[in-house]
């Protein structure tokens, strides 16, 4: 087959790699990809939102089936496009899509199926949020842009004024555009935080093993939020226990939903889940795997990839039984000094292959571009160094190992990936 796939970053790195491993892939097209997805597959310069593009490219080449990866064009409508010219696709149409699109659909959808999620209500109006706010005066208070917002529409308000400040820049200063005219005011929720990816076809859906981000720039969880600055699985606070509950409180019911709705999901559901003194909440949804929570999931499926898709594509996912490792992997992202504010690109980085890769690892590459053989950081978080090993400490101590190796100017990372409080 010859395979088409849409993104630029690590997690679609993960997913080319994961998908030449599979004897039914021959050839894979990246649009636009990066430096080290370059060495391993053909890059087309094709921006991921130009939906007539893509088309025009698949036909052309004679693309036998298409992977839209990001949540921008998958929101955008990029799947229903392609549908609608006879090319299979793995992703949701825009109408399931919006579980990710739209916080406001997915925080009602889950009050009208009794999803557990944190308590809530949303606003168009700044003056309404405001006397809100004020009316619970309960801090922390969480403010979301309802829209996509790179990962960053999501503020954690202390005291009233932080919480005052993100509803103004969000309504009224227009700091993620269209995405903050309308925001969600949450209830705070603690306890440990659990990733977990789905394939599903809208009649089976089968978790993937459990995973844990890093969000925070600096070491102790201090700094902004970012992307992601690494990340483990399994996730050690996902017992088999909660998983259960999970399946049986949120997953099965979220798909149900979907269904019940009219609006159909296939492909990658993410659950971001809060495991609470009450219970596991769901934070958020994703309508696609994760970054960089896929670079530590994939190295562990031992199905084959592009079986699984084309069984989604083919509405019988309950047919496969899709297995997983029981080692443990452990990925530290390198990001360029200055992340995720302002940063500097064009560097050369040290300590890779001719293909990008590092000695005992799996070097995913996110933000950097191949010319003339060397590679150069081209964006914020820039590599993912990914170990797999017998265990937690084995993957991470493998990964820092050639984390260390490799350099570039102003590289920073986190050295605490994977502790455990």
């Amino acid at each position: 087959m010859k395979v088409l796939l849409i993104g630029s970053g690590g997690r679609e790195h993960a997913l080319v790699l994961k998908l030449l491993e599979s004897p039914l892939v021959d050839e894979i097209w990246c649009a636009p990809g990066n430096g080290g997805i370059a060495a391993v597959a053909h890059c087309v310069p094709i921006k991921v939102m130009d939906k007539e593009g893509m088309v025009n490219f698949a036909k052309e080449t004679g693309i036998d089936f298409v992977v839209v990866a990001p949540d921008d064009p998958l929101a955008a409508g990029m799947v229903d496009a392609f549908e609608e010219a006879g090319i299979p696709s793995f992703g949701p149409r825009a109408d399931a899509a919006v579980i990710e699109a739209s916080k406001v659909f997915s925080k009602n959808l889950m009050k009208k199926y009794g999803i557990p999620t944190a308590r809530y209500e949303t606003f168009e109006d700044e003056e309404k949020a405001v006397a809100y706010l004020k009316e619970q005066n309960s801090y922390p208070a969480v403010i979301k842009a309802d829209g996509l917002a790179l990962g960053k529409g999501v503020i954690i308000a202390q005291d009233e004024a932080e919480a005052l400040e993100a509803v103004h820049e969000m309504m009224s200063e227009g700091k993620f555009g269209a995405s903050g005219r309308r925001v969600v005011i949450e209830e705070f929720l603690t306890g440990p935080e659990v990733s977990v990816l789905s394939f599903t076809d809208g009649h089976t859906i089968v978790p993937m093993i459990s995973s844990k981000d890093h969000k925070r720039a600096n070491d102790n969880d201090e700094g902004l939020n970012t992307g992601g600055m690494g990340t483990i699985a399994p996730n050690p606070y996902y017992t088999s226990q909660i998983a259960a509950e999970c399946m049986e409180k949120i997953f099965i019911p979220t798909m149900n939903a979907m269904n019940a709705e009219g609006r159909t999901f296939k492909g990658c559901l993410y659950f971001g889940l809060m495991l609470t003194p009450n219970g596991p909440k769901v934070i958020e949804y994703n309508c696609r795997f994760g970054d960089p929570e896929t670079q530590v999931v994939l190295p562990l499926l031992k199905t084959d990839l592009m079986e699984i898709m084309l069984a989604i594509y083919e509405d019988r996912l309950g047919e496969l039984d899709i297995e997983f490792s029981k080692e443990a992997a452990a990925c530290v992202v390198l990001a360029s000094g200055g992340y995720p504010v302002s940063y500097k690109s064009g560097y050369e980085i040290h300590g890779l292959d001719d293909k990008g890769q590092a000695e005992g690892v799996t070097v995913y590459h996110a933000g950097t571009k191949l010319e003339n053989g060397t590679f150069y950081t081209a964006g914020g978080r820039v590599l993912g160094v990914t170990a797999v090993g017998t265990d937690r400490e084995d993957s991470l101590r493998k990964a820092y190992a050639a984390a260390e190796k490799i350099t570039f100017e102003g590289v920073h990372y986190r050295h605490d990936i994977g502790k455990i409080k």
